[in-house]
């Protein structure tokens, strides 16, 4: 019997053929909120699966099949990149046992984001591949998010925020109409429940603005 990230791999296949984004190498990173109010889905194996579900995507888009990992409350933490091999039990291994990790704090996000920025375009030698990140969030996104946002429109980085929960997310849902950027290099949906959409739903929906910003990054020549 298949695995589940065998049968997740080809619901992606599916997603990437009818987008048309077969022939796409990317990078693929998650970056995790690890703030009080996630502990429940850290603790019920949601968060898990979340990372299983966006491995998949990264196993079709990344030349390594790799998926690198970041979690953040007021602080954050990048972790060892995850591929299929290491999938097991990574949630419990490398975040909810690892007492390097500050977790189950408040929300600040820019420490982070600049993080990924500075992984990307300082310490990668690729550093005109696209990059898609995943950015899980329950709800308390600080505003000057927005500023770094702005200033990375100009880099290879497409940042797909994922709202889960019942927060209003006011400052996510301004994201599309944000002005001062090259391209418009994010997007925002909001879940209720994660774990209760189909695969082939998320990925839908994980993928529904990405190829509009390949398009244009590759027009301003942000990526080759």
């Amino acid at each position: 019997m298949p695995s589940t990230i065998d049968l997740r791999k080809k619901t992606v296949q599916f997603t990437l053929q009818k987008k048309q984004l077969t022939n796409v190498v990317a990078r693929v990173g998650i970056v995790l909120d690890i703030t009080g109010s996630m502990q429940p889905l850290y603790r019920n194996g949601t968060v898990q699966e979340v990372v299983e579900r966006i491995l998949a995507v990264a196993t079709q888009f990344d030349d390594n099949k790799t998926l690198d990992v970041w979690v953040y409350d007021t602080e954050f933490s990048r972790l060892p990149s995850v591929t299929e091999r290491e999938l097991g039990r990574y949630v419990d291994t490398h975040i909810m046992n690892n007492s390097n990790i500050h977790k189950f704090g408040r929300n600040n996000e820019p420490p982070v984001m600049e993080d990924v920025i500075r992984k990307y375009t300082e310490e990668e030698s690729d550093s005109d591949t696209p990059v898609f990140i995943v950015f899980i969030n329950d709800g308390g996104v600080v505003k000057p998010i927005k500023k770094v946002i702005t200033s990375s429109s100009v880099l290879p980085i497409f940042w797909q925020f994922v709202g889960i929960g019942q927060s209003d997310f006011e400052v996510l849902k301004k994201l599309d109409t944000m002005e001062g950027r090259v391209v418009d290099n994010a997007n925002f949906f909001h879940l209720d429940a994660i774990e209760r959409v189909s695969d082939e739903e998320l990925y839908d929906k994980l993928l529904n603005e990405f190829p509009l910003w390949l398009k244009e990054a590759k027009n301003k020549r942000i990526i080759r």
